[in-house]
């Protein structure tokens, strides 16, 4: 069961996302969510396969999109780098993920939601917490040293809303009047002018943290979702023939005097060339490894990814959204577990599929929420919001290490309102990503950084 300022927040940013279609009412002293009035149009990529909604990319033309795409796959293809943002929505807890079976309060703190001491998997990193079974995907990945855990990930004097806590992870800094993301403004630096594929939202809409001011990103939905085909019919197979004489039937009328015949003949022969500008993906794609089956579209849209990155696609920042909500308020332990097994899964599935390409030493996953929940559960066998939360960053590259430690449940480890103290903030993670990751210097995109010191995140 969600609250009401998580269902606001999710609505505002969509809204946001989609031009033309207003914000709704934002109580006063909520921020702004990053990308406000940003103009957006579609276009087809030729180049690309894809259909795309661009932000930003006004003054340019598809052509030039096209020529941009093309030219900056060949240095993508040799050694981009590529960051995939995954987002928990809601706000996980953490001590359902990893509980801290070696700790006696917690049984007395959550005598409904606890674990059992006998189940899950051993997590190694602290002899005291172990892995819920429905995170095994990650439990494995962990085991072979590419996942690197963040227990109690977050910032001092955290907010307990879900629209500005969420905002201030997105923007890269507790600043409520900051309008561009945290990746935004590195693409603004390192992206170009005429490659929307740089910044990719997989979603309906464009996440804040991808919001730039200079250089366009794009949102689609996954790379295969458009077809050219009769639906509710089996294939036939005159079906290409056939479309091929609707294609020449409609160029044959398309400069008709005849309005009605011309515009039929334009509609024709337009569709015959999307249908083929949209390969490779337009008609679906192969993948070395199976993915969950699942109707919510996550492991569909990770499967996608992975051959756009494979197929040499110029991208940077990727941005997609976990299955389900965290926000779990009431009646916990069934909705967290399904949406936790389907994105630790979806993970794993997604790891092996780089892996099997050749292609996993170019991806950095960084898995993100925008709080952790209570240590005590609430009247409802639930918890309510928190403080320090969990992370992960997942990749062949990464270095297997813990980073921050695992406050406990002990005096020094929970704070006087019952959240567990943050031990990692979420800046320093993200200046060691541009520093580390993108070799960059993050002081040009994270304000007031400097203080704060780099963890180790890749292998030396």
């Amino acid at each position: 069961m969600s609250c009401d300022d998580c269902t606001r927040s999710n609505r505002s940013r969509r809204a946001v996302a989609e031009a033309g279609y207003g914000l709704p009412e934002i109580e006063p002293g909520m921020p702004m969510p990053a990308g406000t009035g940003l103009t957006r149009r579609a276009f087809v990529s030729k180049t690309a396969g894809l259909a795309l909604a661009v932000y930003g990319g006004a003054p340019l033309v598809a052509q030039a999109f096209d020529e941009g795409i093309a030219n900056a796959s060949e240095a993508a293809a040799a050694s981009g780098r590529v960051l995939v943002s995954v987002f928990l929505a809601g706000g996980i807890d953490s001590l359902s993920v990893l509980f801290p079976a070696g700790e006696q309060n917690y049984y007395s703190l959550r005598p409904t939601l606890a674990l059992g001491q006998g189940t899950g998997i051993q997590y190694t990193g602290d002899p005291r917490l172990r892995w819920n079974q429905a995170a095994s995907g990650l439990a494995t990945l962990h085991g072979e040293g590419k996942v690197s855990v963040l227990p109690a990930i977050g910032y001092a004097n955290s907010d307990q809303s879900h629209f500005t806590s969420r905002h201030y992870w997105e923007v890269g800094a507790t600043d409520p009047t900051l309008r561009t993301g945290w990746l935004g403004r590195f693409l603004d630096y390192a992206g170009t002018i005429d490659n929307p594929l740089q910044g990719l939202c997989l979603d309906t809409a464009l996440q804040p943290s991808l919001a730039t001011t200079k250089v366009p990103v794009a949102t689609i939905q996954a790379a295969d979702q458009y077809t050219f085909s009769y639906t509710g019919l089996p294939s036939h197979p005159l079906e290409s023939s056939i479309f091929q004489e609707a294609a020449n039937l409609g160029a044959a009328h398309a400069n008709s005097a005849d309005v009605g015949l011309r515009t039929a003949g334009k509609i024709a022969l337009n569709s015959h060339e999307l249908a083929h500008s949209l390969n490779p993906f337009g008609y679906g794609f192969k993948t070395p490894v199976a993915y969950p089956a699942s109707s919510d579209s996550f492991p569909h849209r990770l499967a996608s990814l992975a051959a756009m990155i494979a197929t040499g696609l110029p991208l940077k920042a990727v941005s997609i959204t976990a299955p389900g909500s965290y926000d779990t308020h009431a009646t916990q332990a069934a909705s967290l577990n399904k949406n936790l097994q389907l994105t630790s899964d979806s993970l794993l599935a997604f790891q092996r599929d780089l892996e099997a390409r050749g292609v996993a030493d170019r991806v950095l996953v960084h898995v993100w929420s925008e709080f952790g929940r209570r240590v005590a559960e609430n009247g409802s066998q639930g918890t309510d919001h928190g403080s320090a939360g969990l992370g992960f960053l997942i990749g062949t590259q990464v270095n297997g290490k813990q980073l921050g430690a695992y406050p406990g449940l002990s005096a020094g480890g929970v704070n006087s309102s019952g959240n567990l103290n943050p031990t990692a903030d979420f800046r320093a993670i993200y200046a060691s990503i541009f520093e580390q990751w993108f070799g960059v210097d993050s002081n040009r995109f994270l304000p007031n950084v400097a203080a704060y010191e780099r963890p180790i995140l890749l292998k030396s």
